[in-house]
């Protein structure tokens, strides 16, 4: 592992480049039968909710220098641990998959060579973002996050500037389902961001820096998507990006926006992989990732990831608000012991009631009330075990 600290700044850069993706102006067009001001609400409301405990879990990771899945053993023990840590590789497999593929769609769209062209081309590039590494990157980010965040303005005016948008409302959502869809992603990075934040040279600082970017810019990546499907009654990227008249340049957010999201999914699957194999190479480890993601974007369709971000979102809420409870509340530590089956146990009392939660409309969503109920779960079972 590199001795060099990140700065502030660069953590900043890291979660601004994972806040700028195709997946997250997708998921903002499933808003567009709210309405424009509801749709808004209910992707702040969520981000708010998501970014809160985006917070706390690289803090965790920040204070103790440790990555996410050495964070994890803290609360579930070291082979506790490693279900958690293969659940990550598997998300994160998905998502570097998901990524590819919404990028080369959406490319080849613009400019047709053919889908499978196109996931070469990012994958090959995501690749070289990993050999480069997450402390070498600085300058490279800098450059490729100052060029995305102007062809992202660029892209703002044309959608938003060309005339007042229609008053699109339906029924298809409920603003209770927008909020969880809308804390869905910021939850999928929360296993995650403990593998920048142990980096940082200031914990604290760099990691509200991580939340607070993340946070704004993933808003407003939704509020692209939505505003685009309202505006130009289209859901798809490439066609979003043809009516606004931005060829080349929306050729370039697409390709750019991929590879700067999906290195941060390639590259924690091998920091994950590394917690289960200490002699594992992570950065060889995300290289195949990388790969088979490419080749799972050449030969599966994957068009909608709802199911996908449900799916994460009951794995790991109950997972954090365990590690959050033991760890700030509780001031636990049980990474002596080989796995924690009281904690073991509530995560999956955790998981089931997030899965019921998803079939009871809540104005919150199902991610709060579930984290409320297993925090309340961790107490008491520590007061009792304590009697």
């Amino acid at each position: 592992m590199e001795n060099r600290r990140t700065s502030i700044f660069e953590n900043g850069l890291i979660w601004f480049g994972a806040g700028v993706s195709i997946a997250e102006i997708l998921t903002g067009t499933y808003f567009a039968p709210l309405g424009f001001g509801k749709g808004l609400l209910a992707v702040i409301t969520g981000h708010l909710i998501g970014c809160v405990l985006l917070f706390f879990a690289g803090l965790i990771g920040g204070l103790e220098r440790r990555s996410s899945m050495e964070t994890v053993k803290m609360s579930f023990g070291e082979k506790g641990s490693y279900l958690f840590a293969v659940l990550n590789i598997l998300q994160l497999v998905g998502w570097t998959s998901i990524m590819i593929f919404d990028g080369a769609l959406a490319a080849d769209g613009i400019f047709s060579t053919g889908r499978w062209v196109w996931c070469l081309i990012i994958g090959a590039l995501i690749i070289l973002w990993i050999m480069i590494g997450i402390t070498n990157l600085g300058k490279i980010n800098t450059v490729a996050m100052s060029a995305l965040f102007i062809l992202t303005l660029v892209l703002c005016y044309v959608i938003f500037a060309k005339g007042t948008l229609p008053d699109f409302s339906g029924d298809e959502m409920s603003f209770g389902a927008a909020v969880e869809l809308s804390i869905a992603m910021p939850l999928s990075w929360l296993p995650l961001i403990s593998d920048y934040t142990r980096e940082a040279k200031e914990p604290v600082k760099a990691t509200a820096a991580s939340a607070v970017t993340y946070g704004i810019v993933s808003c407003w990546m939704y509020a692209i998507g939505m505003g685009a499907a309202i505006y130009t009654g289209e859901y798809d990227i490439a066609q979003i990006m043809m009516k606004a008249g931005l060829g080349i340049v929306g050729l370039l957010i697409i390709v750019f926006s991929t590879v700067t999201t999906t290195f941060l999914d390639a590259y924690s699957a091998g920091v994950s992989s590394e917690s289960i194999f200490s002699r594992m190479n992570g950065k060889w480890f995300a290289v195949v990732v990388t790969i088979i993601g490419t080749l799972c974007a050449i030969l599966f369709q994957m068009t909608d990831i709802t199911d996908f971000l449900y799916l994460i979102g009951s794995v790991f809420a109950p997972m954090i608000a365990i590690m959050i409870a033991d760890y700030f509340i509780l001031k636990k530590n049980h990474s002596e012991s080989a796995v924690n089956v009281v904690n073991l146990v509530i995560w999956i009392i955790g998981f089931a009631v997030y899965r019921m939660l998803m079939n009871v409309d809540l104005p919150l969503g199902s991610t709060l009330t579930d984290m409320v109920i297993t925090l309340i779960i961790c107490i008491v079972a520590d007061k009792l075990i304590r009697r």
